[in-house]
């Protein structure tokens, strides 16, 4: 089986299908306006989000397939399928702006920059890989302009700090169990973002006072005449 490659025919089948499917799912939202098939849409949409990451969980501790470096449900990708799942069920604002900054900012830039080092579809790694970070931009595009969850101030700040706290527990995971979770303790081997951003620990800071200002652009819109989380 051959392997994949960055902007190989796969990667941009992927990348449009990205697009498409959010397209599809924020038009779904915006026309159903019931809301008890708003509910069973969303829960059956959850359903399938923890459906389809648990059995990769459950593929990812196989003896055949166990590595301490990678099996470990501790990426942030892994969170955010996590999120992505109560914020469909549940609607709760702060589940929604994990999901939405997370979602529309961490999980594209690994898509458009892979850490796949994998077989091409239809490899269970390549099925995992993507199918994990669709279903998160999918929840996050269907949750914000689909069903008209908004993000606002106290989102940004909670989503800020688990990120923080997520970083600082990698940083010592990692330490212990020589692992590179979240690669915040060194960069990947591919090309990314994080070349261009200096040396360990500076591409952390770096990294995270992009973030955040990146975070603030993608909140101050919805709260010019808004707060909290309104239907569209």
């Amino acid at each position: 089986m051959d392997r994949f490659v960055p902007y190989g025919p796969s990667h941009w089948v992927l990348m449009v299908l990205i697009v498409v499917g959010a397209v599809v799912l924020v038009v779904l939202g915006r026309r159903n306006r019931d809301p008890r098939t708003e509910v069973v849409f969303t829960r059956t949409f959850a359903v399938v989000v923890v459906a389809f990451n648990v059995a990769m969980l459950v593929y990812r501790f196989l003896p055949a397939h166990w590595n301490i470096g990678e099996s470990l449900p501790l990426q942030l990708c892994d969170l955010a399928w996590i999120v992505g799942a109560v914020a469909l069920w549940t609607h709760r604002p702060l589940a929604h702006a994990l999901l939405y900054y997370w979602g529309l900012t961490l999980t594209p830039q690994a898509m458009i920059t892979p850490a796949l080092d994998a077989p091409d579809f239809p490899s269970p790694d390549f099925i995992e890989f993507w199918g994990q970070h669709l279903l998160v931009i999918w929840a996050a595009a269907y949750l914000t302009w689909g069903v008209g969850l908004r993000p606002n101030w106290r989102g940004y700040w909670f989503a800020a700090a688990v990120t923080v706290g997520w970083v600082a527990a990698m940083l010592v995971f990692n330490s212990w169990a020589g692992t590179n979770y979240g690669f915040v303790s060194r960069k990947p081997n591919n090309p990314s973002l994080l070349d261009v951003m200096g040396g360990w620990p500076w591409y952390l800071v770096v990294g995270l006072v992009l973030g955040l200002v990146a975070w603030a652009l993608l909140t101050w819109p919805w709260t010019r005449t808004s707060r909290g989380a309104v239907r569209a």
